[in-house]
């Protein structure tokens, strides 16, 4: 495995750019159209053209990289060690919506271990004009600022976003989440790839997202909280981007608001 880090942080920022220009004015114009899919998220086709265009660009300049994308699923080399993982929009529903809370997630991950070692994450929001990036080893940035998470070291002085959806209520988890939410200082609701952005950057202490999550929402997100001096792993402590959970923190925080989400 050959990691360049300059060159493959400068691709993943032209990547950004990519999805920028494309994502941005149609989401300020509101002209696209919205589907379904079969499970009934919204897709647009802004997100689908986004993809395929930073496939592409992927494919020309790294054609021994695979990609994994949201909407197209995997190509590339089947042997490749080194794989793209993008989402080409984080949040979808706030793009459809005019929310201005949407990104473009792209990560590249190492897996010739047979696992998930997420090398490079980037973070792109255009509509509130900010982007977020970290590399293993080379610290997280904010538009160029380095970024570090809280000390916060008590729930009850702690702001943690915590994201209610079914899957947590199958689980039959929505009163332990509840009981969080009553135990820390505030309780917010940012979502997505926001709350964990919030926490590389120490604004809230930890971050509890939807059970349902996958593979390109994770990958970058996890990096930046990482890099930030932050832990980020599954409802169980583990560290993978399979098992469809995700909580962020601190660090310090971490063991604590994992004890709360057991069953």
């Amino acid at each position: 495995m050959n990691f360049d880090r300059e060159s493959e942080l400068a691709l993943a920022h032209t990547l950004c750019d990519t999805a920028d220009a494309i994502t941005l004015p149609a989401f300020t114009s509101r002209s696209f159209a919205v589907d379904r899919k079969a499970d009934r998220s919204e897709v647009t086709e802004i997100d689908r053209g986004c993809e395929v265009a930073l496939r592409t660009l992927i494919e020309a300049s790294r054609p021994g990289h695979g990609v994994v994308g949201e909407e197209f699923g995997s190509s590339g080399p089947q042997d490749a060690d080194l794989i793209w993982i993008i989402d080409p929009i984080d949040g979808t529903t706030n793009f459809v919506r005019g929310v201005p809370i949407y990104a473009t997630l792209v990560a590249l991950v190492d897996t010739s271990k047979g696992s998930d070692n997420v090398l490079l994450g980037m973070v792109s929001a255009p509509a509130l004009g900010t982007r977020w990036w970290a590399t293993r080893g080379g610290g997280a940035f904010r538009d160029g600022q380095r970024l570090q998470v809280s000390d916060t070291v008590t729930l009850p002085e702690a702001h943690v976003s915590i994201t209610f959806n079914k899957g947590w209520e199958k689980l039959g988890l929505h009163h332990a989440l509840a009981e969080l939410a009553h135990l820390v200082a505030r309780p917010r609701g940012f979502g997505d790839f926001w709350q964990h952005m919030l926490v590389a950057e120490g604004s809230i202490d930890a971050a509890v997202d939807a059970i349902g999550v996958a593979r390109y929402d994770l990958a970058a997100p996890k990096i930046i909280v990482e890099e930030a001096g932050g832990r980020f792993t599954d409802r169980h402590g583990a560290e993978n981007l399979t098992s469809k959970s995700a909580i962020s923190s601190n660090n310090r925080l971490h063991d604590s608001v994992l004890k709360h989400l057991q069953v």
